[in-house]
Order: structure tokens, then C-alpha cells, then sequence
């Protein structure tokens, strides 16, 4: 598997990423999740929409948390073709209570936990956490990558305004 450094930093530390970096122009690669049922979901499972995929290290820190309600909100203000999933390492019993506690409903969170297919296949697993890297995939609904983002620095907050200039571009 490939292994990139000098990439992201975690509160200040060098970290290595796993998988390789997916770039615009490139097909979505396919993963497996877990969904808050322990269902597995695919890309597949979201074909004919534009995808956001907001990645989180974990729901549970005050920036992931904030990432996903912003998303959330967000989600009321976008065409029904739309779909925002937050993908995180969490267990999918920590989503939904976090769901739940934080009343959000409008994004669909899953649980890379279980295979880290998608930190893998994306390039977002942190190698010395089992993490996923804070980051953003926009996929157009013909599965191609409209918009990466790779946060350098993990605690840091993602680039939302470009995350939604690149959704609107597609709808």
C-alpha cells in the first residue's frame, strides 16, 4: 500500500497517509462502510448524486463536530440530488448517539471502523492513529472527483466555501 508523508500534520506531528491520493478528474474509487444499522454501504448505494463526503477523525472533538452540523445545515440549502455523508472511524453506536444528542438528520454518517476501505482507497487513514484525516471528496453524479481536500493540518478546519462552490458547479 502507498505510504505519503510530509502530507497532513496532527496537532503539530508528522503523520503518514495511507492509500493513494485521489485528484480531480479521477473515478471515484468504490469502498465499504458501515452504516448506523451495521449495514454495508458502497458508493454505489449513492449513484445519480452528487456526493460530499466529509471526513472526520472523530465526531466526538469540537472541529468534527462542528464540521458535520455546518454540513447539516448546509444540506437544507441544496438541491435534492445532493447527499452529504461524514465518514469517520467511529463506531456506528457513537454516530447515531451523536446524531442523535446533536440533532442532526439532514447528513448520513458512517462508520469506516470495520476495514478502513475507504480511508484506504482515498488515501485519508492515518497510519500511526487508525484515524481518518480531516478532508473533503466532492464525486459528480457520473463518479468522477470534482474537489479534493486534504486539511494539512488535522486540526484545522476544512475549506467549506470551496467545498460548495464545486457542489453548486455540479448541480
Amino acid at each position: 500500500m502507498e505510504k505519503r508523508t510530509g502530507v497532513i500534520t496532527f496537532a503539530g506531528n508528522p503523520m503518514t497517509l495511507l492509500g493513494k491520493e485521489v485528484k480531480v478528474g479521477d473515478a471515484a474509487p468504490n469502498f465499504t462502510v458501515l452504516d448506523n444499522g451495521l449495514g454495508a454501504k458502497t458508493l454505489k448505494d449513492y449513484e445519480g448524486k452528487v456526493k460530499i463526503i466529509s471526513v472526520v477523525p472523530s465526531l466526538d472533538t469540537g472541529v468534527c463536530d462542528a464540521q458535520t452540523r455546518w454540513f447539516n445545515k448546509e444540506a437544507t440549502e441544496l438541491s435534492d440530488d445532493v447527499v452529504i455523508l461524514t465518514i469517520s472511524m467511529d463506531l456506528p453506536f457513537a454516530q447515531k448517539r451523536w446524531c442523535g444528542a446533536a440533532g442532526v438528520d439532514n447528513v448520513i454518517t458512517l462508520s469506516d471502523h470495520k476495514d478502513a476501505s475507504f480511508g484506504e482507497a482515498y488515501g485519508f487513514l492515518i497510519e500511526e492513529l487508525r484515524l481518518l484525516t480531516r478532508g473533503i471528496v466532492v464525486i459528480g453524479k457520473d463518479d468522477k472527483v470534482a474537489y479534493v481536500e486534504y486539511v494539512p493540518e488535522v486540526t484545522s478546519s476544512v475549506n467549506f466555501d470551496a467545498a460548495v462552490a464545486a457542489v453548486k458547479e455540479l448541480i
